[in-house]
């Protein structure tokens, strides 16, 4: 009878193990193809060196420490700035659907600078800030925080006016209808602002790097390359990648933790 009723759970395990597997399928051949395709002469090791060889270059990196240090580096810096958006972007964006001034004297900065690439700012913040980790950080900051400010605005203007009525009829001060009503129902939406914007703040990061120099993954592949060193450059984009996979995943693990009472914790899934 024991081993009866653990049946559903093995057949759920094997189940999601199957799904995993399936899912590292892409990856699997992506790295397959890579590797033929390098072995097949079709190109030159500068083109394309074997996956082999760039994991081995990570991990002479790794022992050496240099992995460790130039990741450690190029987190803090897209960290750092995604935190500071973070926090901004959601106190601005909660402003600006809540007062009609503040509105109205910051929608025009939103609406230009949302579309707008900001990395063109790159050069005044090195005017202003210098080449280290302040002008960095302050590049990821200026694009992360576009996207938490409009996915807030979208968030809070979306709430049910009928809830706030009921709230403020019942006696509720300002303070409290937007603790208790106003920020959980929006925090989907400001979730998915913080997911949209994490990314960037990576990507800023290391692009960043890559023009201002000095230490992290972006600045390690730029060195790479003017040396023609084509397994440290691609050494780099694996190193990038992983680093992006691993915040994104853990970004979704924040997200369900945090929206475990939201409908969509029990709503069916799609995928």
């Amino acid at each position: 009878m024991a081993r009866m009723k653990a049946r559903p759970h093995e057949l759920q395990a094997l189940h999601a193990l199957g799904w995993a597997l399936a899912r590292a399928l892409p990856i699997v051949g992506l790295a397959l193809s890579w590797e033929a395709l390098a072995a097949s002469g079709a190109v030159t090791t500068f083109q394309l060196p074997r996956l082999s060889a760039v994991l081995a270059r990570i991990w002479t990196d790794a022992v050496a420490g240099d992995l460790a240090l130039n990741a450690a580096l190029t987190l803090y810096r897209a960290l750092t700035g995604f935190a500071i958006a973070a926090m901004s972007g959601v106190v601005l964006g909660m402003a600006m659907s809540r007062n009609v001034a503040v509105r109205w004297l910051l929608d025009p900065v939103v609406s230009v600078g949302f579309p707008m690439p900001k990395i063109a700012f790159l050069p005044v913040m090195m005017l202003w800030l210098g080449v280290y980790d302040l002008s960095k950080i302050a590049m990821v900051v200026l694009d992360a925080i576009f996207p938490v400010v409009t996915a807030t605005i979208a968030g809070t203007s979306g709430v049910d006016r009928h809830l706030l009525w009921s709230a403020r009829n019942l006696g509720a001060s300002e303070r409290e209808v937007l603790r208790e009503i106003v920020l959980p129902a929006a925090s989907a939406q400001i979730m998915t602002g913080l997911q949209v914007a994490l990314p960037i703040a990576l990507i800023v990061a290391v692009v960043a790097e890559m023009l201002m120099g000095g230490y992290g993954l972006g600045a390690t592949m730029v060195h790479a390359s003017r040396f023609a060193d084509s397994h440290g450059v691609f050494a780099g984009i694996v190193e990038i990648g992983t680093v992006g996979y691993v915040l994104v995943k853990a970004m979704t693990l924040v997200r369900r933790r945090l929206l475990i009472w939201h409908q969509e914790a029990v709503a069916p899934s799609t995928v």
